[in-house]
């Protein structure tokens, strides 16, 4: 889930057409890395009794960043401290978004915890636009959370709160992604950050581990997870990135609430009602009418004497494409 940004700076510049079967590929290749994250994520879940949340966060961490760190191979001692500190706050971020969303997860379901999650995304794109249509997403948006937080018997308080904790994690994660795009070349930023998240859980998940001793199962589902949640949707991501435009990929993207809810219908056996699930699609259908209506914003016509595209030439990013907002 998170790995979606950092491999989306790499790709959307191109240009290129891969053609129908090439968009049939990376379509399959999209809903493939999202059925992934969120069978990770209920596998996860599942080690719970065991090691807890913290335990499988920090085994997460740990085969994550391994991996990550072996496809990325950052060049640790070539960075500078403007370079650093991006990628230090963002393996801050990243570990802090991973434990409060599986902590909120063992409290209330995997469905609602990703849905609400799901919001830091949303409010980073609605947050910058001024179209009228933004702004209807928003409020359809911040109904859905009123029914998703609407005082029942059975609500869990801090769960959402533990929920929405990971919301604004996954928003700075976006916005320092960002940051670290223009600043550290490829995907080696991402990979370091990776590789120091998974440093910060060292303690943790010694500590966690010490107290509560492991089983092979409970190993097994953690370990999966970071394979599942992380490596498996990265290289998704780098594959359909390159075949798909990037505004449908941002309309697949809204579709990650649903499957976590069925992944945790079906693997968790965690039942959803009604109003729940009106919620949850109404949460998807705002972003995917976001994503879909983006591209068309009428651009703003040229000045007078001045043939369109003519002015000072932007200087070119290190991939030789124009510079652009990543992600």
């Amino acid at each position: 889930m998170e790995t979606s940004t950092g491999t989306a700076r790499l790709t959307a510049a191109s240009g290129a057409d891969p053609g129908a079967r090439g968009r049939l590929a990376g379509t399959l290749v999209m809903l493939c890395g999202g059925m992934s994250n969120q069978l990770g994520a209920s596998t996860a879940a599942l080690a719970f009794p065991v090691i807890g949340p913290a335990g499988v966060v920090a085994v997460r961490q740990w085969v994550a960043g391994l991996v990550l760190m072996s496809l990325g191979r950052p060049r640790l001692r070539s960075l500078t401290w403007p370079q650093w500190w991006p990628v230090l706050s963002m393996a801050v971020v990243f570990a802090t978004m991973n434990l409060t969303l599986y902590l909120a997860v063992d409290r209330i379901g995997l469905g609602l915890a990703v849905t609400l999650e799901f919001l830091g995304p949303l409010a980073v794109a609605l947050a910058a636009s001024r179209r009228w249509v933004d702004l209807g997403c928003a409020l359809a948006a911040g109904g859905a959370v009123a029914v998703l937080m609407r005082p029942q018997p059975s609500s869990d308080h801090l769960g959402m709160a533990l929920a929405l904790v990971a919301a604004a994690c996954w928003a700075g994660y976006i916005l320092l992604n960002r940051t670290v795009g223009r600043r550290v070349a490829g995907i080696e930023g991402s990979a370091a950050a990776a590789g120091v998240s998974a440093l910060l859980f060292v303690p943790v998940g010694a500590w966690v581990l010490a107290h509560h001793p492991p089983t092979p199962a409970a190993l097994a589902c953690a370990a999966a997870a970071g394979v599942l949640s992380s490596t498996v949707p990265f290289l998704g991501d780098l594959f359909a990135l390159r075949r798909v435009p990037a505004r449908f990929f941002g309309l697949f993207m809204s579709v990650h609430p649903v499957m976590a809810a069925l992944a945790g219908l079906v693997v968790l056996g965690q039942e959803l009602d009604g109003p729940d699930w009106a919620a949850i699609g109404a949460v998807v259908a705002a972003n995917a009418v976001s994503a879909l209506t983006a591209g068309r914003a009428r651009r703003p016509l040229p000045r007078r004497g001045r043939p369109a595209g003519a002015g000072r030439p932007r200087r070119s990013g290190r991939d030789g494409s124009r510079n652009h907002s990543p992600g």
